[in-house]
């Protein structure tokens, strides 16, 4: 057997990891979006409502990756909670979904990318895009086929270019700064008993959320992180805490700098490319120009990020026999999964393209389509299964050590789960025609079967005995059932 991944990244560079794959190209495409879908500066209670979420969600994360820090996140954690009563059927259930969501996330990135490099190259044809999008998917994928180490220390560096490009536009902002602009909420912004109220509050929820996504991307990496006791939650909470007040003061300032009915109009540059119109309008197009550099080094951080974190998944399930097994060969010299690597860059390119060429209208372009399409796929088997995950394992487990144990729990667990359901039952009405909820089980259902003959095939539950393996606690104990 291949040797196993290495320890090597430490707090500083796990936060790096995390804020770099969470503030990528998102704020800089999705206020446009945010306002939309609240119909005017209302929107901030998006940003709010996502940042809510993703603590409470994150400290979930915390804990699960605290207790067990394998490769893989949400894989170990489920193996390690279900296999009491559906032996290996929710880690596989996973590790399927995951080869899709996680690619879908790093595709929006691509599709940013290529949104602001319009702004550079205003000639650019869609097959031209089409093009630059592959090949950005191309060099990430070659630029991680090295060592982890060599790769963090390019995210510390891509980390600092993504924090000067957001700071330079909240700075522009802030020099040109109407606080009527961005405080003035139209009458009736917030009608609680108003249906069409909640039917945007979702769709911001749902895009304040896809916002803060990364905060988990360390979590992945959790064999490779030295003392993740420690790091791992750190990483976690101090990434969410610092992006939360990045993006308020974003959000605030792009309110303020530039009147949010220009970010309706599909044909103005504020609705596709909100951060390089306010420089323009500031600082000149000069500025502009130099500021839209740094956001594409930020998107392309956020692709390379996702991308490293997202190709440890398959690691673990393959190696411990409960996905294809060729996904646990490491690279012999430079130690990372290659067929993972290979598979999610490839799906990556699939669903930027695909984005690209589905119908969509000026209300739902794109971008918003793709985001609701992940995030409820996302939802019913790592959001939700992890919320289940970290109440069996404080029942079935009470004596694996917890470095780390969730403040006020459960509440962050109820938040946690009423903000994914709100998510979830409402995927369908933020993107009409396209069926997310439908999709969502359908790619389940599909999954189930695809375990049920991979299940037979190795003659496992249900077709065999449960394998209990507890591999974390001190003194692990395994049971057949």
């Amino acid at each position: 057997m291949s040797p196993g991944l290495t320890r090597r990244i430490g707090l500083f560079q796990a936060t790096a990891i995390n804020m770099s794959q969470m503030c990528g190209i998102g704020p800089f495409v999705t206020i446009p979006l945010m306002v939309a879908a609240f119909g005017g500066p209302q929107a901030i209670i998006g940003f709010i409502a996502g940042a809510v979420l993703a603590l409470a969600d994150g400290l979930i994360w915390a804990e699960l990756g605290a207790a067990l820090p394998g490769a893989g996140g949400s894989y170990v954690y489920l193996r390690e909670a279900f296999q009491y009563r559906t032996g290996r059927l929710m880690p596989f259930l996973f590790v399927w979904t995951a080869m899709i969501f996680i690619p879908l996330i790093m595709s929006t990135g691509v599709v940013g990318f290529v949104q602001y490099l319009g702004y550079l190259w205003p000639d650019l044809t869609k097959g031209q895009g089409d093009l630059v999008g592959v090949a950005l998917c191309a060099l990430v994928v070659l630029l991680l086929w090295r060592k982890v180490e060599n790769i963090a220390r390019l995210t510390t560096v891509m980390w600092g270019v993504m924090i000067t490009s957001v700071v330079v536009v909240i700075v522009a902002c802030f020099t040109h700064f109407s606080p009527s602009r961005a405080f003035t909420w139209p009458a009736h912004a917030i009608e609680l008993t108003h249906g069409q109220f909640w039917i945007g509050f979702a769709a911001g929820l749902t895009i304040g959320i896809y916002d803060y996504l990364g905060y988990n991307t360390a979590a992945y990496l959790g064999g490779e992180i030295k003392q993740p006791g420690r790091v791992l939650p750190r990483s976690i909470v101090f990434s969410i805490v610092g992006i939360m007040g990045i993006y308020l003061m974003l959000q605030i300032g792009v309110l303020g700098a530039i009147d949010w009915h220009d970010m309706l109009d599909p044909n103005s540059i504020a609705s596709k490319s909100v951060a390089s119109a306010v420089l323009e309008r500031t600082w000149g197009e000069g500025a502009a120009d130099v500021v839209t550099v740094l956001i594409l080094i930020t998107a392309f951080a956020s692709v390379l990020t996702g991308l490293l974190g997202g190709s440890r998944v398959p690691y673990d399930a393959a190696r411990d026999g409960v996905f294809f097994r060729s996904f646990g060969k490491l690279h012999p010299r430079h130690q990372f999964p290659v067929l993972g690597l290979l598979t999610m860059g490839g799906v990556t390119a699939a669903g930027f393209l695909l984005s690209r060429h589905i119908g969509t209208t000026a209300a739902h372009p794109p971008l918003g389509i793709l985001i609701n399409l992940l995030t409820t796929v996302m939802v019913i088997v790592q959001a939700l299964s992890q919320l289940v995950a970290l109440s069996v394992l404080r029942r079935r487990q009470p004596g694996l050590e917890r470095p780390y144990r969730m403040w006020l729990y459960p509440v962050p667990s109820v938040v946690a789960a009423i903000g994914w359901l709100v998510i979830y039952g409402y995927a369908d009405r933020n993107a009409p025609g396209f069926h997310p909820i439908e999709w969502s089980l359908a790619w389940v259902a599909t999954g189930c079967a695809a375990f049920a003959i991979w299940a037979r095939k190795e003659g496992t539950w249900p077709f065999g005995p449960r394998e209990i393996r507890e591999e974390f606690l001190t003194e692990p104990e395994q049971v057949t059932a």
